[in-house]
């Protein structure tokens, strides 16, 4: 992909003018064998042509990049997931089809979500992958650096999937300016092309605040976020 294509503060993508995309090695994947009568083709919607019913997929694309969608009286939101993992379950499953839920979540850890966070627990995961509907909290990856002066700043290298990072940091900083949080010095954003990173500064009188009893405030402007799962898959028949 070149050119604009958005980004995690909410930027629109370029006009397509402005943008190329080619297949990379891995999607061409999804084409594999595709001239070799793999798949049923149907006529398209005016009758003009034909198109394949589904894609020859060499791995499970629908859980690799996930999936979001609403149709009349259907709905489905599957995560997406780390493509080695999926590989390996989907091998698993090749050669043991009665393997069990557990068996799986040895090397299915879970989600994998492109701007990482950090997934509490693991009921919400097997509920998902037993029933197909779960819940999951994901939040912010944070660390505490140490300043001169005996001041402390919160880093968050890592945010909740989908949360807008420009709203995010907005957020944070109308907390400190309507001193909501008290012990904030400055909110900033400090992102460059080596990663993402959001700085919390504390006030030098807040170093032995418990780190917890700002960020539980903090959190409520989306560092923590539910993550909710609708598994759904339509099985088409011939």
């Amino acid at each position: 992909m070149h050119g604009n294509n958005g980004s995690v503060d909410g930027d629109p993508a370029a006009a397509m003018r402005y943008t190329e995309a080619r297949l990379s090695k891995i999607a061409s994947q999804l084409l594999r064998d595709i001239d070799r009568n793999t798949v049923d083709y149907i006529p398209n919607f005016d009758d003009s042509e034909e198109e394949p019913v589904v894609l020859p997929a060499m791995f499970p694309n629908l859980l690799v990049n996930g999936s979001t969608g609403i149709s009349a009286g259907y709905a489905t939101d599957i995560p997406p997931h780390h493509l080695g993992e999926i590989i390996d379950g989907v091998i698993m499953q090749m050669e043991r089809p009665n393997v069990t839920l557990e068996d799986l979540l040895t090397v299915i850890k879970g989600p994998d979500f492109p701007t990482g966070g950090i997934v509490q627990g693991i009921d919400g995961i097997r509920q998902a992958y037993r029933t197909g509907k779960g819940k999951v909290v994901v939040r912010a990856k944070t660390d505490i650096e140490q300043l001169k002066g005996g001041k402390e700043q919160i880093t968050i290298t890592e945010i909740p999937y989908e949360v807008n990072k420009a709203n995010l940091v907005k957020k944070m900083d109308e907390l400190r300016f309507d001193k909501k949080v008290d012990g904030i010095a400055e909110v900033r954003d400090d992102t460059d092309r080596t990663g993402l990173r959001i700085v919390v500064e504390l006030k030098k009188k807040q170093m032995l605040m418990p780190f917890c009893s700002i960020c539980i405030k903090i959190l409520t402007y989306k560092l923590h976020i539910i993550s909710t799962w609708l598994l759904l898959q339509i099985k088409l028949r011939n």
